[in-house]
């Protein structure tokens, strides 16, 4: 599966931006799928995953409701709202399709996008 992540860019704190994860090659209707991002000097970090029903949800604990995971199996895309964003939100953010179907934080991820940039200025 090919996984293009974009919607990053730059906006200032308190703004909001929608990620998109669209997916080719194979449905992943099948795949719990997850947002991680990634800060200059920084380990990658687990944002957001959600099961393939979209039932599931999780959130990195610095989401604090700010952030929104959706997806839309007919399209084949996964979306990441994400509200009133804050400095230290600014990394590349990728999406992936998770081996299993939960969309946990725990599972394993096997196929990646490029990563969208988003910047978050003070």
């Amino acid at each position: 599966v090919q996984l293009q992540a974009s919607g990053g860019g730059l906006v200032q704190a308190g703004d909001s931006l929608r990620l998109t994860c669209a997916a080719s090659g194979r449905t992943v209707s099948t795949s719990g799928m997850g947002w991680f991002r990634q800060a200059p000097g920084k380990e990658r970090e687990f944002v957001a995953g959600i099961s393939t029903s979209g039932g599931g949800k999780y959130y990195g604990a610095f989401v604090k409701g700010r952030f929104t995971i959706s997806r839309d199996n007919a399209e084949n895309t996964v979306y990441l709202q994400m509200n009133s964003l804050k400095p230290e939100d600014t990394a590349v953010y990728y999406c992936a399709a998770g081996v299993s179907d939960s969309g946990s934080p725990w599972s394993r991820y096997e196929s990646w996008g490029q990563g969208t940039l988003v910047t978050v200025s003070s």
